[in-house]
């Protein structure tokens, strides 16, 4: 398990059930990063692989 599994399992233990549009989750990525600039970039490609997923390879 990744160090960052634990959040992810935190996530989905504490708001598995929720439903959130993909709106929310860009609002809620940018405020993170206007908080948190230092992980612009992260969270740049974390919100460009999810973009693509669909894309063909």
């Amino acid at each position: 398990m990744y160090f960052t599994d634990r959040g992810i399992e935190e996530l989905a233990a504490r708001r598995g059930e929720d439903e959130v549009s993909l709106e929310w989750l860009a609002d809620q990525l940018r405020t993170f990063v206007d908080l948190n600039p230092e992980f612009e970039v992260p969270v740049e490609r974390l919100a460009s692989w999810l973009a693509r997923l669909d894309d063909d390879e």
